[in-house]
């Protein structure tokens, strides 16, 4: 059976974006896969959405189910079939507050997810949020409010600059159980609106791990906002892994 087109509303998605040695964040990728740049450095993060009235295309919004997750993900660039250089996000973990994603996750429709528990106050444009895994090998903390502007600190030089930077990334891998194969997913959205948040604390135990990060190989850009963006999700065809030889 082809999955569905997936249908419903992005209520709120958080872009948590950190900056990387290339080097570094190139050992994290299958094969096939390089770390798309800017100014020099790869550029991964935490995505976390919440997602409101999720069914089938088709279905009513009453049909819909809402749910909170989070997908650690790295922008990659891959040459397709023809030579051309795609580019999108390659997702090594994505996390659900919702068992009927967990469950459907991989087999229903693409991307596995890793049952989580979400804590998360959100009101007045300020937002508090942590996540612990079930098994407890992920946990996130963030808190953070609607701001005027990216950091000094940001790679990027405005707003509009990460912006580009993000939107095109519309195609995501995840890894799966299955070492040789990634599942493929499509994000389309009506409108594409972005806002800057002032990070007051994040803490990430996979980007603060220093077997995966050593010591100055990773540090923390900024954050971006969306909210109220209606969207689908379009399954793509699994990927096969080739190891590297």
């Amino acid at each position: 059976m082809n999955p569905p087109v997936v249908t419903g509303l992005i209520r709120r998605r958080l872009l948590v974006n950190y900056r990387a040695d290339p080097e570094t964040v190139r050992r994290l990728l299958p094969a096939g896969f390089r770390p798309k740049l800017h100014d020099g450095h790869a550029i991964a993060g935490i995505c976390l959405i919440r997602l409101e009235e999720i069914r089938p295309r088709g279905w009513p919004s009453w049909c819909g189910i809402a749910s909170e997750n989070a997908a650690h993900r790295i922008a990659v660039v891959w040459d397709d079939d023809d030579g051309v250089e795609r580019e999108g996000v390659y997702i090594p973990r994505r996390d659900t507050g919702s068992l009927p994603n967990h469950l459907a996750g991989g087999r229903l429709f693409p991307g596995e997810h890793h049952l989580a528990e979400f804590d998360i106050t959100d009101n007045e444009g300020g937002i508090d949020l942590s996540i612990r895994s079930r098994d407890a090998s992920m946990s996130v903390a963030l808190r953070a409010r609607e701001a005027g502007g990216l950091p000094a600190t940001s790679c990027f030089r405005s707003l509009d600059d990460a912006s580009g930077f993000f939107e095109p990334g519309s195609v995501g891998f995840s890894a799966t159980r299955d070492p040789g194969r990634l599942d493929g997913i499509r994000l389309v959205t009506r409108r594409w609106s972005v806002r800057p948040l002032e990070v007051d604390h994040v803490a990430s135990s996979f980007f603060d791990d220093p077997g995966r990060f050593p010591e100055g190989s990773v540090t923390f850009d900024h954050a971006l906002i969306m909210r109220d963006i209606p969207h689908e999700w379009h399954p793509l065809p699994r990927r096969p892994v080739v190891a590297a030889t």
